[in-house]
């Protein structure tokens, strides 16, 4: 192998993909070397947390003002924190009751993209053996053992379609293919769930213009477009968006500054998109894992070697001299401790996601992420950039 590569061993072979097995229904043994993903059925800690902070403030707030209205007219001499733990109590199990309230499975229709990856894939087998119809998008449908395996383990309400989000003619068709198979007695599709993802790696001055282009056409474009073709059945439906993005979205990381601006620009759509939508009853959720809770299942030894070698090419002669080849090589290898995580523990992402499509009333924003990673984009959101920066650079 030519390029920066030349002074080590090669790689390992990429890690295989890998897919949920559900306990519901017998299976045959994976022809295709699929290991399975343990499915645990829970809340999401940080977002279930989250979301019961606003009550316990407007509790507080109520408790104070009720303690003191009451001993100024003289009619209770109650404590504040006494009416305090009151309020809470019943305010809490009302929160708690809606958040888990779900929606019926029947008749209910989900479009998922970017299925070639362990975390659409595996979404596809939890929420088809849950009772949903699923739509499976995989960038390259025929002849791929994963889309085959798919359909073959999975009950007949199950579609697998060819879908590479970055194609007109391919979104299109797939409307039209959703459009004619909705389950009887369907309104429409209930949810678009975008988990399709490409990376654009290496230091913003390397990458090719080609490669900018493939990543915001997978990334943003064609999610956009993807949206724009499926809102018609979703409105009907009033149903819900999904957009899985990452949590690079808030915490910048070198090397991959391309990927870090299309999810942060995804984020921003998808603002904008849930104050457009709700009027109409439509719902915009966004799913943003951390590095290791969603398997890092777009990065693969192959890819970052194949990346590598083609912007090594690129270079002009005077930027492989600025940065010299074991700097690109440093920075190039620094991501393979993301290829190994063959065995990451993908439950909390696909909780989210699932959550996501069968809670009547989901969160906004689900973040399954580590404590390491929660800790770091609290203080990129709320400390100074300086005190970021000595802790994480």
């Amino acid at each position: 192998m030519s390029g920066p590569f030349k002074r080590r061993a090669s790689l390992k072979k990429p890690v295989a993909l890998g897919l949920v097995k559900s306990a519901a229904t017998r299976r045959r043994s994976s022809v295709t070397a699929l290991a399975p993903i343990p499915q645990v059925q829970q809340d999401v800690p940080w977002d279930l947390l989250e979301r019961c902070l606003l009550p316990l403030v407007f509790c507080h707030a109520v408790a104070a003002i009720t303690s003191t209205t009451l001993g100024a007219l003289r009619i209770w001499q109650v404590t504040t924190f006494t009416l305090f733990i009151w309020f809470t109590i019943v305010m809490l199990g009302v929160v708690l009751f809606y958040h888990n309230l779900k929606i019926q499975f029947a008749g209910k229709a989900v479009l998922i993209t970017g299925c070639d990856s362990r975390v659409g894939c595996a979404l596809a087998r939890v929420l088809d053996d849950m009772g949903l119809t699923v739509f499976a998008g995989f960038q390259n449908a025929v002849d791929n053992p994963v889309a085959d395996e798919l359909k073959e383990e999975s009950s007949g309400r199950l579609h697998v379609l060819q879908l590479d989000v970055s194609s007109e003619t391919q979104i299109l068709a797939a409307s039209l293919h959703v459009s004619a198979n909705l389950p009887d007695g369907s309104d429409g599709l209930w949810a678009v769930i975008h988990a399709a993802s490409w990376i654009a790696l290496g230091e913003i001055e390397w990458i090719p213009l080609e490669v900018i282009r493939k990543a915001a056409d997978i990334n943003f474009i064609g999610a956009t477009r993807l949206i724009q073709a499926m809102l018609p059945l979703v409105r009907k439906a009033k149903g819900r968006v999904v957009l899985v993005t990452s949590g690079l979205s808030r915490v910048v990381s070198p090397v991959r500054g391309i990927h870090c601006a299309l999810q942060a620009a995804m984020e921003a759509e998808a603002t904008c998109l849930r104050q457009e939508l709700k009027p109409r009853g439509v719902d915009v959720i966004v799913v943003a894992p951390g590095e290791y809770s969603s398997g890092s299942s777009w990065l693969t030894e192959e890819g970052i070697k194949e990346q590598a070698r083609e912007m090594w090419e690129q270079l002009m002669e005077e930027q492989r001299l600025e940065y010299g080849e074991e700097h690109f090589e440093a920075a190039v290898r620094s991501l393979e401790k993301y290829t190994k995580s063959k065995d990451a523990d993908l439950s909390p992402a696909l909780r989210a996601l699932s959550d996501s499509v069968i809670r009547a009333f989901p969160l906004q924003r689900y973040t399954p992420i580590s404590r390491q990673e929660k800790l770091q984009a609290f203080i990129a959101n709320y400390f100074p950039r300086s005190f970021y920066d000595i802790i994480y650079s």
